[in-house]
């Protein structure tokens, strides 16, 4: 009988040293209440506790990954689209992050699709596609500030993809392609701009000499007479045109 008594007398006591001692590692915290007060967040290391008089909540500092669920957004513009993203938080006060809300994980990732869903439904649809850098910060900002009082710091935010019907995905193609060739036309027009005044300044230098302009032509005339097949108009100087006209009228002269 008094083996048996103390047996379990030996198992309680190492029940009670098993519930009393908790280890804490380097990126977690245990949050102590006595009697149902909070007494303070312990850790890392060794923690002993009151047996039946301690309860202790074990809350990671660790920065958590949270990806959000596709959401079905229609933006300001009433485009309709799909949009994902993910954010990462971590807990920096886990007193507050079991005091103040119920499951602080279920919460910030209900509050981060409709944060999402928000921010994306007030934004025009080019700006999600080209402006997800501002769109990233405006929601951190709102979930830093909603998630402060629960003991949260989210560090970033990022939005994944965005996903458009098949319809407005070929309008958009179409765009693209007629935008590429406005940017062609303008570019060709803008190069025959600047080849015209450069053309207009070199004619004006040459027109500036007599015979430049014949000149000009001598030496255009090798690179043309290089390819096969082709013909060349040699044109009459203006020069010579002005000495044949005075030479035929001083020679009228004379003969009068």
């Amino acid at each position: 009988m008094t083996f048996q008594a103390t047996l379990i007398a030996a198992a309680i006591l190492l029940l009670v040293l098993l519930y009393a001692i908790r280890i804490a590692r380097e990126y977690e915290r245990l949050v102590v209440f006595r009697l149902g007060r909070l007494i303070a967040a312990k850790g890392p290391g060794l923690i002993i506790l009151i047996p039946l008089i301690d309860r202790a909540v074990r809350i990671s500092l660790r920065i958590v990954t949270l990806d959000v669920p596709t959401q079905e957004v229609i933006t300001r513009d009433n485009v309709t689209c799909s949009v994902n993203a993910v954010v990462y938080y971590r807990v920096v006060d886990s007193n507050r992050a079991v005091v103040n809300v119920e499951e602080y994980r279920i919460a910030t990732a209900q509050l981060a699709q409709t944060t999402l869903r928000s921010v994306a439904g007030q934004a025009e649809f080019d700006e999600l596609l080209s402006e997800r850098d501002k769109l990233n910060k405006t929601i951190q900002q709102i979930l830093d500030e909603a998630t402060d009082p629960w003991g949260i710091k989210v560090t970033a935010v990022e939005i994944k993809d965005v996903v458009i019907p098949q319809g407005l995905q070929r309008a958009i193609s179409r765009q693209a392609a007629a935008e590429r060739e406005r940017r062609a036309i303008v570019i060709q027009a803008e190069g025959e701009k600047q080849a015209a005044e450069k053309l207009a300044q070199a004619a004006a230098i040459l027109s500036q000499e007599d015979g430049g302009l014949f000149v000009r032509l001598l030496r255009t005339l090798p690179e043309i007479s290089a390819q096969q097949g082709s013909v060349i108009a040699f044109p009459l100087p203006m020069e010579l045109r002005h000495l044949l006209t005075s030479m035929s009228g001083k020679e009228k002269d004379k003969e009068e």
